[in-house]
């Protein structure tokens, strides 16, 4: 295989950000930073932020409105820090849009195209503000969290408990038959009207391995065995808080592929053709968008980098 057959990385998951964790503990971290010239602000409104011209639209501190909920981000390449101001997609929006050219732009909708650096930072940015603007009470005892580590984890005054992101594993598949020719998908009751078919997903449950979850799933939602699992790479995907790791696996036996009914009301046997026709907006049916791990690993058996 030449380095450029090389599967790419999903695309939410190509860049390696500098966190600045070990800046998180300074007191009086953000309050700083909002104060420097070269802070820069990624503003995050449910999961949308601004774009414009194809790329993220950051903002300096003073101009972020109303009350919102600050974190840090990254270190840029300059030095200078990038933050977080984030409000739920019900309440108003952390900044004005006066350059005309700027659109807010939802993570789903433009992940895909991003670069890397600035897909991965959308992708953070979208993961914590879902956790700040959807959590702000104790589990335990229901009392008002407050902010620590630079927005990274909130203790409880009432019980003295620590919190922190929650990220919930889950596996998602693509699944070959025997003979590598063919490609099961399947549509989701969710999905409504759109003919839309992806790869097979679910959560991992109490006690399971990666793997036990797979099988589970794919008996459970297409009604067949598989084997041969081969673990292909994982990305970050806030809707709410999932982490998807994505596999291969082989039909033992591709006769018996069966929709269950309920969560997955039609599956499908696609070839190479078929789905690369669908990649390129032609074809019967629709495709998962670029942003999500699931047109990754489509894409990369279409192009027969998976087997």
């Amino acid at each position: 295989m030449s380095p450029q057959d090389t599967p790419q990385p999903p695309a939410l998951a190509r860049a390696v950000l500098d966190r600045a964790a070990e800046l998180r503990h300074e007191p009086g971290l953000l309050e700083r930073l909002r104060s420097e010239p070269g802070t820069r602000v990624l503003a995050v409104h449910g999961d949308r932020a601004p774009l414009r011209a194809g790329r993220l639209h950051l903002v300096a501190a003073d101009e972020i409105v109303g009350a919102v909920h600050w974190a840090l981000l990254a270190r840029a390449d300059d030095g200078h820090a990038v933050l977080l101001a984030a409000t739920g997609a019900r309440d108003e929006p952390p900044v004005e849009l006066t350059d005309e050219a700027a659109q807010w732009s939802s993570l789903r909708a433009v992940g895909g195209d991003l670069d890397a650096e600035e897909a991965g930072l959308l992708v953070e940015a979208v993961a914590l503000a879902r956790w700040l603007v959807d959590a702000p009470f104790c589990p335990a005892c229901g009392g008002r969290l407050v902010p620590r580590a630079a927005g990274w984890s909130r203790s409880c005054p009432d019980c003295g408990r620590e919190h922190f992101p929650r990220t919930d594993p889950a596996v998602i598949v693509v699944v070959t038959d025997p003979a590598g020719g063919r490609l099961l998908l399947g549509r989701n009751a969710l999905w409504g009207e759109r003919v839309l078919y992806s790869a097979f997903a679910g959560f991992v449950e109490a006690g399971e391995s990666l793997e036990s979850a797979l099988v589970r799933e794919v008996a459970e939602e297409a009604g067949v065995a598989v084997s041969r699992l081969d673990y292909r790479g994982s990305q970050s995907w806030p809707y709410p808080r999932s982490l998807m790791l994505g596999f291969t696996a082989v039909a033992a036996e591709p006769g018996q592929a069966r929709a269950d009914g309920e969560e997955i009301i039609d599956v499908r046997w696609f070839t190479r053709d078929e789905l690369r026709a669908a990649l390129d907006g032609a074809g019967d049916v629709e495709l998962p968008g670029g942003a999500s791990i699931a047109h990754a690993l489509i894409r990369d058996w279409v192009s027969g980098q998976v087997r």
